[in-house]
């Protein structure tokens, strides 16, 4: 057997782990997860019908009597932003140009602004309680963009930490378009929340990495154990 065949069986060999390793790409949009071990920072909002404007900065009120209780924790090493939401008085389906009518807003007090993390809408539809929990992992989409970008690109989680204040949260419905209810964040203590957020870790991403990775070493392995055999048999010829 030659060398350069020899090199070539090894070659075939390192690159099946190489593709098997590829498999596994990274997400593009935020993805549901477990609940991280620790955060950096946690905020409420209070969201009222009175605290809401329009996309020009005018007073556009909510739904009379609506309320909304908004949690977030982050870690914002892990961009992992964890959630409970619950509306109360809010009647009517959803409505809004983002992928979900729940929302981040970047805006200050009395300010519109684009909207940078879109959130599960809380459920059932009806006139009782509506609530929403989870975690959720960027990079973040809206599914509005501004000069053909998503308003969620780029976003991080340390924005909201630097600047709670410049960041709002609500709910838009077909009757109340411009919100049913708003409010800014509040930074409140890490330890003094508990509340039910969680989700469902997304191992199919991370099983496909060490599947596709066993698959690759065990190609690389192949592709030596069969340069060694016709070693062997050359030496024996």
């Amino acid at each position: 057997m030659t060398k350069k065949t020899s090199a070539r069986l090894v070659t075939i060999g390192a690159l099946a782990g190489v593709a098997a390793l590829t498999v596994a790409m990274p997400a593009h949009a935020e993805t549901e997860v477990a609940e991280p071990d620790t955060f950096t920072s946690a905020f409420t909002v209070m969201a009222t019908p009175d605290q809401v404007i329009n996309n020009d900065g005018v007073a556009a009120p909510g739904q009379e009597g609506a309320t909304g209780t908004f949690t977030f924790r982050i870690n914002s090493e892990l961009e992992i932003i964890c959630y409970d939401i619950r509306l109360e008085g809010v009647s009517g389906d959803y409505q809004s140009p983002a992928k979900t009518a729940t929302h981040i807003h970047e805006a200050a007090a009395g300010q519109p602004g684009p909207p940078r993390i879109a959130f599960p809408n809380p459920e059932p539809v009806g006139d009782g309680p509506r609530t929403s929990s989870g975690c959720l992992q960027g990079p973040f989409t809206t599914g509005v963009e501004a000069d053909g970008v998503d308003t969620g690109d780029g976003f991080s989680l340390a924005e909201i930490e630097a600047n709670p204040a410049g960041f709002t949260g609500d709910s838009h419905t077909v009757d109340y378009p411009a919100g049913v209810v708003r409010g800014q964040l509040s930074a409140i203590p890490v330890g003094g929340v508990d509340t039910g957020a969680g989700g469902t870790a997304d191992t199919g991403t991370s099983t496909l990495g060490v599947g596709a990775a066993a698959l690759g070493v065990a190609g690389l392995g192949l592709g030596a154990a069969v340069v060694v055999a016709r070693r062997r048999q050359a030496a024996v010829r």
